[in-house]
């Protein structure tokens, strides 16, 4: 039977469900049982897809298309498994089926209420990734801070499944801080005691507690939480602060919480999480043999979870390469002046151009890619980055003074980045763009192909403006190569600068598909480009290679 794992979240928000539940389910898997993780956002939005970057960070995209919360990007980081639709559910997606339902007929007359109709659409969906037959465990993340009045339906429904599954079946993590009082010198557990009173009150008994804390839980702070909280001692978890996330699924190993969730569970608890190659991963990550500066130019930098897998994705990269990359934010309006460009990235071993929608901070980032070109500057785009890629070369190589984006600049004399055809006539935002993974044909004896090592590769999209075909003819006659097309839409995905240290752009997003045990190659190939060039400028300017030690 496949068990069920509910992580809530009490006092605060932001205290790391995601985090948790992701390195639980890498110790589930590294004992060989097949986990999925869910997260319920209890958010109106049918999906974050309309939501500003500055709101909710980050929209992660999964295979199939769906534009998901950000935790998901942990979850696949974490256990390497591709996610799907099933695996992001919000309130809005939730109210949308009932109410479609009932204008169908499907409740056959009766009022359509909270009880039972919403509940028991929330438990359909906790319990459809486990009718696949797929997986062992399913667990699932519940958004927002017990006592919200979103959460409500979720807890209600967490607490029929609890009561219809029985109690091997489904348990309940929560989640809950701890905290420090410097002028009293002591950590408080009122704040998690009043937390779980929510919880209870909604008729859930949590099973396990894991408090997140500064400082370590002594032993009484255990059996009194123990105590008022109804929890067994060694079911009081301590989660402290960790120097990296990919640190949180060895800490939850040392706090014993796989196993304890084991026996709760009834599972089979005798065979020990094989995480050889985590370890690895994580010792690589810790001891460096070489330093790169690289720059991110974006719009959303005040928000680093807008940028948040490709934050990861450097940290993924830079460890296959045995290096430490530090990624400095960028703003792009800092970059609209021409003469100050070179002051800002003129230190930098390479610089990522970001994704983003809409006319802020276009041309400074326009102006940087020029400087990068210029100046044989590693340079990597994605999405936006790479459409300012080819409207710079198409201005500043081809000539054509008023090249442009037609989402920027809709009657340009040069529409070198154009709406797609099939979505010229789209109204509705929300949804609707070019989503999900599409084939690239990677072409013989480019970066990409060398990268990739493979002639076709499926990465993931999230856009509605391309590359216009009627100048691809011209930029490959100026030296610009066009080194990735999608075979049935002829879709230009990739362009590379051949001669230059690394000149690539990309439509689609590759930092989606970047894992733990599996950088994507485009980074690792990219930081590997920056490493040479550091090395260049330390010969050059006669630094010994000692400097490339992290410290």
């Amino acid at each position: 039977m496949v068990k069920y794992i509910f992580v809530t979240g009490g006092v605060t928000s932001s205290l790391g469900k995601g985090i948790i539940s992701a390195s639980l389910g890498k110790l589930l898997q590294a004992r060989g049982l097949s986990v999925t993780i869910q997260k319920f956002d209890p958010y109106i939005n049918v999906d974050p897809g309309t939501l500003n970057p500055y709101e909710h960070g980050e929209c992660y995209v999964t295979d199939d298309g769906a534009e998901t919360d950000l935790d998901l990007g942990h979850y696949e980081r974490f256990l390497g498994n591709p996610s799907s639709q099933d695996n992001n559910v919000t309130t809005g997606r939730i109210y949308q089926t009932v109410i479609n339902k009932e204008r169908a007929g499907d409740y056959l007359g009766k009022t359509v209420q909270v009880v039972p109709h919403i509940t028991d659409e929330i438990k359909r969906r906790v319990r459809a990734l486990g009718k696949t037959g797929e997986y062992d465990v399913v667990i699932s993340e519940i958004g927002g801070t017990v006592g919200d009045i979103e959460s409500l339906p979720y807890l209600e429904a967490i607490r029929q499944i609890r009561l219809e599954l029985g109690a091997a079946n489904a348990i309940i993590i929560h989640l809950t801080l701890i905290p420090y009082l410097s002028a009293a010198g002591e950590l408080k557990t009122k704040p998690t005691q009043h937390s779980v009173k929510e919880l209870l009150q909604t008729g859930n008994q949590p099973d396990i507690l894991v408090c997140r804390t500064e400082h370590p839980l002594t032993d009484d702070i255990r059996r009194k939480l123990s105590l008022f909280c109804n929890v067994s001692r060694q079911s009081v978890i301590q989660a402290m602060d960790a120097e990296t996330i990919y640190d949180v699924p060895l800490l939850m190993k040392e706090e014993n919480l796989d196993s304890l969730v084991m026996n709760k569970l009834q599972l089979d608890a005798e065979t020990e999480p094989n995480l050889t190659a985590w370890r690895a991963f994580l010792k690589k990550l810790k001891e460096p043999k070489h330093t790169v500066r690289i720059g991110l130019v974006g719009k959303y930098n005040e928000l680093p979870d807008a940028y948040k897998s490709i934050y990861e994705s450097f940290v993924h990269a830079g460890a296959e390469n045995e290096c430490k990359v530090e990624v400095e934010p960028i703003h792009a309006e800092a970059l609209e002046v021409v003469d100050q460009v070179g002051d800002v990235l003129g230190d930098f071993d390479g610089v990522l151009v970001a994704p983003g929608f809409g006319e802020r901070g276009v041309e400074g980032k326009i102006n940087a890619i020029k400087y990068l070109r210029e100046n044989d500057i590693p340079f990597f785009g994605i999405c936006l980055g790479f459409q300012c890629a080819v409207v710079e070369f198409a201005r500043n190589v081809l000539g054509l003074e008023d090249a442009y984006s037609t989402e920027m600049k809709s009657d340009a004399a040069h529409p070198i980045i154009d709406l797609m055809p099939d979505q010229k006539n789209i109204r509705i935002k929300g949804g609707t763009m070019r989503l999900g993974a599409y084939a690239c044909e990677i072409k013989e004896g480019t970066l990409a192909r060398e990268a990739y090592q493979t002639d076709v590769v499926y990465e993931r999209h999230r856009h509605r403006y391309e590359l216009n075909n009627e100048y691809l003819k011209d930029f490959e006659s100026n030296g610009l190569v066009a080194s990735g097309i999608n075979p049935d839409t002829k879709l230009v995905e990739i362009v590379e600068l051949p001669g230059h240290s690394f000149f690539l752009g990309t439509q689609y997003h590759p930092e989606l598909k970047s894992t733990v045990e599996k950088p994507h190659p485009l980074f690792v190939a990219f930081v590997k480009a920056c490493m040479r060039v550091h090395t260049d400028e330390q010969n050059v300017t006669g630094k010994t290679t000692e400097k490339l030690v992290a410290k």
